[in-house]
């Protein structure tokens, strides 16, 4: 069996907001961006692998989803605590230094993990996660 990372989703509660971390702080290139307004599904990847996706969509967009659901997610979202996106890298310190620079909501320092990882934390316009590891 052979399987990739094709595509995963987060949540934005601010379309344009999201577009500009992910494409100017982050670098990734824009792929599709499909809908209006806040009710928009934006696909963006690194410039160099193709065949991976990320899709910022609007939180809980399934119509199925109730008012009380879409309150909790929108809640997690906003504590940091609803989706996580990890990301890698060869130089932790460079790119948290360019990333802090263009505006990055940093959570975390570069620290060394005792699990024998080093990473660092920062948040996106709406409160996701973005971890971003050292690869040794």
């Amino acid at each position: 069996m052979n399987l990739t990372l094709h595509w995963t989703f987060l949540p934005h509660t601010d379309p344009d907001a999201s577009l500009a971390f992910y494409r100017d702080v982050l670098g990734f290139e824009v792929r599709n961006d499909v809908g209006s307004g806040d009710l928009r599904w934006i696909t963006v990847g690194p410039v160099d692998q193709p065949g991976t996706s990320v899709v910022l969509e609007p939180p809980a967009g399934d119509p199925r989803t109730t008012d009380e659901e879409r309150r909790t997610v929108t809640a997690m979202m906003a504590k940091g605590t609803y989706a996580r996106l990890v990301l890698a890298t060869d130089d932790l310190d460079a790119t948290f230094a360019r990333v802090k620079a263009a505006g990055g909501e940093v959570v975390q320092e570069p620290t060394e993990q005792p699990y024998g990882l080093r990473d660092s934390a920062f948040r996106d316009p709406a409160g996701n996660m973005i971890r971003i590891n050292e690869v040794r």
